[in-house]
C-alpha cells in the first residue's frame, strides 16, 4: 500500500508527538512515586513507539520521514512537560525571605490554609522575616501571587521535597481538608 509522502510525514511526526509525550509523563510519575500507572503508560508509550519506529525504518530511504520523527520528538518533550505542568503532581516547599511584611505575610499565608514556619532571621541589610512553606504543586502560583502582592521585594526559593512526614500540614493533607 502506497501512502502519499506528505500523509506520511504527518503520520510519523503525530505519533513521535504521542509516543513522547508518554515517555515524559511515565517518568515524572515514576519519579513522583506512582509506579503502576507509570507501568500502564509504559505499555501504551511501547505500542506507539514501535509502530512510529517502524514506519520510518520501513521507509529509511526517506530523509524527510527521519526528519519529521526527530522534530516530532522534540515536540512532544514540550507537549509532555506541558501535560506535566497542568497534572501538577506532588507537593513543593518554598522559602521566603522578608524585610518589608513583618507578620502580615504569615498570618495572611495560614489564613489561606498554607503550612507556614516562620523565624527571625539576620542578613546583610539588617532584620528579616524567614519562612518555609508547604503546598500541593497546584497551588503554588497562587501562593507566589499572594506573597508578591504583600511583599513585592520577597526572595523566594523553590524546590521538590523528596519525603514529608510529621505535623500538622500533612494531617490536614491526609484527611483531604487542606484547601476546602
Amino acid at each position: 500500500m502506497d501512502i502519499n509522502p506528505l500523509v506520511m510525514i504527518l503520520i510519523i511526526f503525530a505519533i513521535n508527538i504521542v509516543y513522547v509525550t508518554f515517555l515524559t509523563i511515565r517518568m515524572i510519575l515514576t519519579l513522583k512515586g506512582y509506579r503502576y500507572i507509570a507501568a500502564g503508560v509504559s505499555i501504551a508509550e511501547t505500542i506507539v513507539y514501535i509502530v512510529g519506529l517502524g514506519l520510518v525504518l520501513d521507509n529509511l530511504d526517506q530523509i524527510q520521514n527521519l526528519i519529521a520523527y526527530a522534530i516530532g520528538f522534540g515536540t512532544g518533550v514540550i507537549v509532555g512537560s506541558k501535560i506535566e505542568e497542568k497534572m501538577a503532581l506532588g507537593y513543593i516547599t518554598v522559602n521566603v525571605i522578608t524585610s518589608e511584611a513583618g507578620e502580615m505575610l504569615p498570618r495572611e499565608l495560614r489564613e489561606k490554609g498554607y503550612g507556614v514556619t516562620d523565624w527571625l532571621a539576620n542578613g546583610r541589610d539588617g532584620d528579616r522575616l524567614s519562612m518555609q512553606i508547604l503546598t500541593p504543586r497546584k497551588m503554588e502560583l497562587g501562593l507566589y501571587k499572594t506573597i508578591q502582592e504583600i511583599d513585592p521585594k520577597a526572595f523566594i526559593i523553590t524546590y521538590e521535597p523528596k519525603t514529608i512526614h510529621g505535623g500538622f500540614w500533612v494531617k490536614t493533607v491526609r484527611k483531604g481538608n487542606l484547601f476546602k
